[in-house]
């Protein structure tokens, strides 16, 4: 099940159609749940707590070695060196499958993953949309990608390189901030439009539609 239902779909290929009346340029929106699964950053957590729970248990034995005493019953025995190594792996592996296993609760698993990660690997897919969208292919390579990942709670604005030449990044801050007001409200369909708006306003101004321009991408929502 999407995020957006039909008349939401509408809105925002409202907003693209009516921002396209005034530029050669073309818009295309993507909407994502999420742009990686993260499965490695999920990984070095879980190690990272292992190593960690074995090298304390390795650092202070005896303290631990008293609490497992405790749990048999307050009994003090005399740990092999091998029964001790046995210990510290095994409490290494539930250590590890513990962290894997919380981290299926998903809010819990993104508030884990480092912001640089997050950033980056929005953009690469935002790019990789990009490329399969909408890059080359229209006439004047006047193509714009405007893309929200919900799961990430950040969005991307990829342009085409004639659009790069002329029209520097810091000039699509005003879409996304418009865009992420709504969208942080819960407001999606009209936060993509606000952006959509935005972004055709800098196009008509560097792009403006010609006598002959046709439609050459599609003005719908994608929601992937």
């Amino acid at each position: 099940m999407g995020y957006l239902d039909k008349e939401q779909h509408r809105i925002v290929s409202t907003a693209v159609s009516a921002a396209e009346d005034n530029t050669s340029g073309e818009i295309v929106t993507v909407l994502a749940d999420r742009s990686d699964g993260y499965t490695d950053v999920a990984l070095w957590w879980a190690i990272g707590a292992s190593f960690t729970a074995m090298s304390l248990m390795a650092a202070f034995p005896d303290f631990f070695l008293a609490k497992f005493d405790w749990l048999r019953g307050g009994w003090a025995g005399d740990w092999t060196q091998g029964q001790v190594l046995t210990l510290i792996l095994g409490v290494g592996l539930l250590k590890f499958l513990a962290v894997l296993a919380i981290q299926l609760w998903q809010p819990l698993k993104f508030r884990l993953i480092p912001s640089p990660v997050t950033e980056q690997r929005v953009r690469e897919e935002a790019i990789r949309h990009f490329k399969v969208g909408a890059e080359r292919r229209t006439h004047g390579r006047t193509g714009v990608l405007l893309y929200l990942s919900m799961r990430e709670h950040r969005a991307e604005i990829v342009a085409d390189e004639p659009i790069a030449l002329l029209v520097p990044a810091e000039v699509w801050g005003e879409a996304m901030v418009d865009m992420l007001a709504e969208v942080s409200r819960g407001h999606i369909a009209e936060g993509l439009a606000a952006g959509v708006r935005d972004v055709g306003k800098v196009l008509a101004e560097h792009f403006p539609r010609g006598d002959h321009d046709e439609n050459e991408l599609p003005d719908r929502l994608i929601e992937v």
